[in-house]
């Protein structure tokens, strides 16, 4: 087994999303003793946000690419190759706003490309990186899940759909901000989570 762990904050240290991580993969590998692991921290090694000349590199046929624009698209390319490469993803996603941090929006819009990790056929997209399992370890500072206010989930279900992941367990520690006792409790929770998800 090969786990892939993203880590989403912007924090250096601290985090609890990438706390979540940490004891996810923690117990993968108590289960798994032979699992390597990849790990990709973006606060402390980020992707470049996808802008105009990254777009222009994207779409300009490769033979024709400037060594910037070739440079730029191998960044995405290194992503995309871990992710194929893996077989179970882990993922430590803090909300901000509402929202997944621009680390995570930066590493999902450098996986998502057409032809690579999906396709367009007959019926649609079809999802090209199949086979894998999914944890998402969600850090936020309310209470959020089943609530019209949790935009998150419902993103990245639709995004690991498109791409043809459907075994996707998410684990929740949330009122991480509402107080110490809270905050303890929702990592007693996710230590919970985590005994009845993680196989």
């Amino acid at each position: 087994m090969h786990i892939l762990q993203i880590n989403g904050s912007a924090r250096l240290n601290g985090s609890h999303s990438t706390r979540v991580a940490d004891a996810i993969v923690a117990r993968l590998r108590e289960r798994h003793p032979d699992a390597s692991l990849t790990l990709r921290d973006l606060a402390r090694d980020p992707h470049p946000v996808l802008d105009e000349a990254a777009l222009t590199a994207l779409f300009t046929p490769a033979a024709q690419r400037t060594p910037e624009q070739a440079a730029r698209v191998a960044l995405d390319d290194a992503l995309i190759a871990q992710l194929q490469q893996a077989d179970v993803i882990v993922l430590g996603v803090p909300m901000y706003n509402f929202g997944v941090s621009v680390q995570i929006k930066s590493w999902l819009d450098a996986v998502i490309r057409a032809g690579e990790t999906f396709r367009y056929g007959a019926n649609g997209p079809e999802g090209l990186v199949t086979g894998k399992k999914v944890y998402v370890g969600l850090a936020r500072g309310g209470i959020y899940r089943d609530t019209p206010n949790d935009a998150q989930v419902p993103h990245l279900k639709g995004v690991f759909g498109l791409l043809g992941m459907t075994d996707v367990e998410f684990i929740y520690a949330e009122g991480v901000k509402m107080g110490p006792e809270r905050e303890a409790a929702a990592f007693d929770e996710v230590a919970a989570q985590i005994d009845g998800a993680v196989v």
